[in-house]
């Protein structure tokens, strides 16, 4: 940022070069935003998951009710899920760090019902001499069997395989993020929110409405 760069440069001159740059240490800087971020009232959280059918009523509830960005929603694997603890891991999240988070109990029921979904998918590509899964490359390298196993599988898989562009191999990815995308802002609109919020809206609601 604008802010970097100067306090770098004044580092620089300051502490490397040992020629201070009084000149220009009280030139005025970008000022930071202080934009603040969309939140929905939970009266319109209840009014969006009813105008949401399966599989997105579930991706919706994962962004509430866990907190998640969009991408941690879709890269959610099979293995990830806890039903036990009503947890979730979330790999690789921002910052390239994993975390847990939470998995509520009204969330189980669709859950077992899209699980029951990728494992017939599973099955069927299986029998078709497919069924891998795109694998963090070193774990690949390492385990190259394991993209063939149930629990690597994406919770929300496409419907149809594609080709992987690094492998060159049929695969089964997970749904795009335009699809979850365009289904929240239908439901808004069915619900008469004209507000200008997105996916993202519903992370921001999940930190809010713990409070």
């Amino acid at each position: 940022t604008q802010n970097q760069a100067f306090s770098a440069v004044l580092f620089l001159y300051n502490k490397v070069l040992e020629k201070p740059l009084d000149s220009i240490a009280n030139v005025t800087r970008a000022k930071t935003s202080r934009h603040i971020p969309v939140v929905f009232a939970r009266d319109e959280v209840r009014a969006i998951f009813r105008n949401l059918k399966q599989p997105y009523a579930l991706m919706a509830g994962l962004l509430y009710g866990g907190g998640l960005r969009v991408m941690e929603m879709l890269r959610l694997r099979l293995k990830d899920i806890d039903f036990e603890r009503q947890q979730l891991i979330v790999r690789a999240g921002k910052g390239g760090k994993d975390r847990v988070t939470l998995f509520p109990e009204n969330l189980h029921e669709a859950a077992r019902l899209a699980i029951a979904r990728v494992e017939a998918l599973h099955r069927r590509d299986l029998s078709e001499g497919y069924g891998e899964v795109h694998m963090p490359y070193a774990l690949a390298r390492k385990y190259p069997s394991e993209a063939r196993s149930l629990h690597w599988q994406f919770l929300f898989a496409a419907g149809k395989r594609a080709i992987d562009p690094v492998t060159k191999k049929g695969m089964r990815h997970h749904i795009y993020e335009t699809s979850i995308q365009r289904a929240i802002k239908e439901a808004m609109y069915a619900a008469g929110i004209r507000k200008k919020a997105s996916c993202h809206t519903f992370r921001h609601s999940f930190a809010t409405h713990l409070l």
